[in-house]
């Protein structure tokens, strides 16, 4: 079959899987509603392994395809088609997505068998990954926003899961609006592309931009400001970043694909797609990269303080991606799109582990309270410990060799972009620090209560459900845990997916090492062949002197991390204590969130309370009120002329007759 062929079967198998699932709820059980959730994802990443062969074996420079069901609308010269793109880049993300996906779908197998919500759980997740593969596969930018909003509902439903949790449901509303804000600038860029180019399929769009658009042209950097304005919210990049930690509200196995393998990449995916537009906008790419740097920054701040499990790899999510913006806005392509396949690996493993620990802790999410796992736990504290090294871009795992790369690509180009280098190793130190810190704070030392009960019975602890965060009680009809919680220990599926990744995590770098292969480089060659700056590579010796940094770092913060936490771990404390202030904003996410409400929710609010209290009651309700006043004085006038005697009526009459004959009298005269 054709590549197009193998990706229309990639988009078909998870809509089918959701809907069996969500209509066929009442007769399925729930181990045929899991394999059937893992099966049609797992059908898919195989078709994705058909459309690699296929597009591998077309020559170099003709690795590409569009191919379209059919004429969606059409007006004169313009056509939209519901038509896909098939290409290395479109493949290579498939390949991601699906193949991650289906791991998360196997570890949630056994993770969410005590929710009473499994069948709907996997009917949103199988939707959630189609709603990814309609947005990578979009041949035009019509079907890309359609994808682009899925994917953006898929993500309100899963992280509002449960949504009798009044903190879920909050969630879930606060990624919407700020998604919805992300949709409006690539709409408008949408828009202007069409008014500019006279057309929205990507070649035609890719092929007239250089004819009509001069470098640095004002309407071709407001076109990729817009786009830069959809990706930073898709992939939490400041300032359209708060939404991120809140979406831990969801199940775990969501917070692990929405930050591995989906949504937090879509604004890299397009930002790659679109790299001939920014080839022409380089003002616009440099402002992206720059947000990216500023962004993996800030979070690699915030992910040192605070102390909930899940919200400190959110927040090392977010900082990650800001390193792929960077390489995918500087010109690094296949950099930055190698360093988004590793943080797959490396980022799904992690939410799975600390969903392991998670369960074991009865919910609670608190690294505070959590030690000893190393001990009750050593299947996932292992698992935890891979993903860490891989995080900390710990020499020879995946994130050494993908991370580093980006920042020797910047370091070579030189000026601005060596500055960017200097601030993204800085980055990586607070990488390794916060990535250490979750292993030191978790797996050593006397265990805790939790941890201890695991050891003696072998049997997780029950508490009584609550929320972690506000430790209001949990309903279990539609919460996790339920009446059971599953570890990696006790668990086959969960152990299966986290397995691979482990591996994957820890052998995934040998793709793209330096003077040894260039497999993903070779492979997205033919997509960014028509870009200059794809063509730009530091020599072998520069890339092994980057990693040797890299490799500094990482084993420095390792150091740190075992001296702060294992030898004195009285200073953490104490820092804390002599720098109350510094703390407190990062705790406090820097307060994004109170500066938000300070300048739009809260004066939003007002002039909502303001309509309602004076506009509304006074002056359309009491306009309101007039009118029914008026009206019951006329009925009750017309009352007390309905006599029921018909001369009455017989004179009303007669007097109308005339009155009309009068009026039409005068007007004659």
């Amino acid at each position: 079959m054709s590549a197009a062929t193998w990706a229309w079967l990639v988009l078909l198998f998870p809509l089918l899987g959701s809907l069996v699932i969500g209509f066929g709820f009442r007769v399925l059980s729930t181990r045929t509603a899991g394999l059937l959730g893992i099966g049609a994802v797992a059908v898919a990443f195989f078709c994705g392994i058909g459309a690699l062969v296929a597009i591998q074996g077309e020559p170099s420079d003709s690795r590409y395809v569009a191919s379209s069901l059919w004429e969606y609308a059409a007006v004169g010269n313009f056509k939209i088609d519901l038509g896909i793109y098939v290409d290395p880049l479109s493949v290579y993300m498939v390949m991601v997505v699906t193949g991650v996906s289906t791991l998360i779908h196997i570890y949630s197998y056994s993770y969410m068998k005590s929710d009473v919500g499994y069948h709907r759980f996997f009917s949103y997740l199988n939707f959630f990954v189609f709603s990814m593969l309609v947005l990578v596969l979009a041949g035009n930018f019509i079907l890309l926003t359609v994808g682009w909003a899925l994917v953006g509902f898929a993500s309100y439903a899963l992280i509002s899961f449960w949504y009798r949790r009044q903190t879920a449901t909050d969630a879930g509303m606060k990624a919407f609006v700020i998604n919805v804000l992300g949709d409006v600038g690539l709409y408008l860029a949408a828009i202007l592309i069409f008014s500019q180019l006279g057309s929205v399929d990507y070649e035609t769009v890719f092929a007239r931009a250089p004819e009509v658009f001069t470098t640095n042209e004002w309407t071709i950097v407001a076109i990729c400001l817009l786009l830069m304005v959809g990706a930073f919210a898709k992939s939490a990049q400041m300032p359209l970043h708060t939404w991120l930690a809140d979406a831990m509200e969801g199940p775990t196995p969501v917070s692990s694909l929405i930050h591995a393998a989906t949504m937090v990449t879509a604004g890299v995916y397009l930002i790659a797609r679109t790299h001939p537009l920014f080839d022409l906008a380089p003002t616009a790419a440099d402002i992206s990269a720059l947000v990216g740097v500023i962004t993996l920054l800030v979070a690699g701040t915030i992910a040192i303080a605070v102390t909930d499990l899940k919200r400190i790899i959110a927040y090392s999510t977010m900082s990650q991606i800001g390193y792929m913006i960077v390489g995918v806005s500087i010109g690094a392509y296949s950099a930055g799109l190698f360093h988004l396949m590793t943080h797959a690996f490396f980022k799904a493993l992690l939410f799975m582990a600390a969903g392991s620990i998670i369960a074991a802790m009865a919910n609670m999410q608190n690294i505070d309270r959590m030690k000893g796992f190393g001990k009750a736990m050593p299947f996932t504290a292992a698992m935890l410990v891979i993903g860490a090294l891989a995080l900390a871009a710990f020499p020879t795992t995946s994130g050494w060799f993908s991370k580093d790369e980006i920042i020797d690509y910047a370091s070579f180009r030189g000026g601005i972009y060596g500055l960017m280098a200097t601030a993204m190793l800085i980055g990586a130190f607070l990488t390794a620090i916060y990535s250490f810190r979750i292993v030191f704070r978790i797996l050593p030392g006397p265990p805790c209560d939790e941890a201890q009960h695991l050891i003696d019975t072998g049997e997780v602890v029950h508490g009584k459900p609550v929320n972690p965060h506000t430790l209001e009680p949990e309903d279990t009809d539609v919460g996790y845990p339920g009446s059971e919680h599953h570890i990696a220990e006790q668990a086959l599926g969960m152990k299966i997916g986290m397995s691979v990744l482990g591996f994957l995590a820890l052998v995934g770098g040998v793709l793209q090492i330096p003077g040894v292969d260039e497999v993903v480089f070779n492979f997205l060659e033919p997509t960014f062949a028509d870009s200059e700056l794809s063509h730009i590579h530091p020599s072998t010796s520069e890339s092994w002197l980057g990693l040797g940094k890299g490799a500094a770092i990482s084993v420095a913060g390792l150091i740190l991390v075992w001296f702060l936490y294992m030898k004195r771990p009285a200073i953490p404390p104490a820092l804390v204590r002599r720098l109350p202030h510094v703390h407190a904003l990062l705790v406090n996410k820097w307060y994004f969130d109170e500066l938000y409400d300070f300048l739009i929710v809260n004066p939003v609010k007002g002039l909502g309370r303001f309509f309602n209290e004076f506009i509304e009651s006074d002056l359309i309700n009491g306009l309101t009120r007039g009118t029914v006043y008026l009206v019951r004085t006329a009925g009750a006038g017309v009352r007390e002329i309905q006599t029921g005697l018909l001369r009455s009526y017989a004179v009303l009459m007669l007097f109308g007759v005339v009155a009309i004959g009068l009026y039409f009298l005068i007007r004659s005269i």
